[in-house]
């Protein structure tokens, strides 16, 4: 069986299983499109109050299929821009997606698999998992938004380093570098993953959406810029209903249950 997208439901999170046996869940068009379509369904799914994007067998994602790439070579270049570009539109739903969206990290999360764990809100890894941009050892340059992810979160020196050497960086340097949220126990990412997103599930739904909007905004706004957008997301949520139920749960020290 070739790469497939895993879906499943567990309490209130959708659960997104990478699956490409024999090719360490290394990624194609046909995750890409299914991811989009997931993502898409679940959008709208009142039931669904976040995403975790995992793996299967131990390894989060190999990255690009090599077989495939060298196909590709003998292909006009548009056929190869077009699969870049399903990639890039299935990290960009990512991105800006209303709900919380996790990576639950085992084993490697390699290339375009260590974007994609990048792109996510909240990144688990197990404490023997390792992340890598090996594209300068075979001749290419990153996608996925690796380039971008990285000049944003680590200094340039650094951020060279990983994507022109293409060496293995340990998941507990990345937390300490913070673009891991959380380590755990080999074996136990997925369970951490969904523990934590227990917890954001038990939150506003729309509070977190503004929340994300405004660090996604942030990225290119101005002080007065992102000053009046959380001026406005803020009456939003004020005049919402879970903020009444919100406040008043913690005025009479009850838990609240938001809509």
């Amino acid at each position: 069986m070739g790469a497939q997208l895993k879906s499943e439901t567990q309490d209130q999170t959708l659960v997104l299983t990478l699956s490409n046996p024999g090719m360490r869940n290394a990624l194609g068009p046909e995750i890409y499109s299914a991811g989009i379509e997931a993502l898409g369904a679940a959008e709208t799914n009142p039931a669904v109050r976040s995403v975790v994007i995992t793996g299967e067998g131990g390894t989060f994602s190999a990255g690009g299929n090599l077989h495939r790439l060298l196909a590709n070579r003998d292909q006009d270049p548009s056929v190869q821009a077009a699969s870049i570009e399903g990639l890039h539109n299935w990290m960009e739903t990512i991105r800006t997606y209303p709900k919380p969206v996790i990576a639950a990290v085992e084993g490697a999360a390699a290339g375009a698999g260590f974007s994609l764990a990048l792109m996510c809100d909240f990144v688990i890894a197990a404490r023997d998992s390792f992340f890598v941009m090996a594209y300068s050892n075979i001749g290419l340059s990153p996608d996925g938004g690796g380039t971008w992810h990285l000049m944003s979160s680590v200094p340039r020196q650094l951020a060279t380093e990983i994507l022109m050497l293409g060496e293995r960086i340990g998941a507990d340097r990345l937390q300490a570098l913070g673009l891991v949220n959380r380590l755990c126990e080999p074996g136990q990412a997925l369970g951490t993953a969904l523990t934590l997103a227990s917890q954001l599930n038990h939150r506003a739904p729309n509070a977190l959406t503004s929340i994300k909007e405004l660090l996604n905004d942030a990225e290119s706004a101005s002080l007065n810029q992102q000053l009046a957008s959380e001026r406005d997301h803020f009456v939003k949520n004020l005049h919402h209903a879970n903020a009444g139920i919100g406040i008043s749960a913690f005025l009479s020290k009850e838990t609240p249950r938001y809509e």
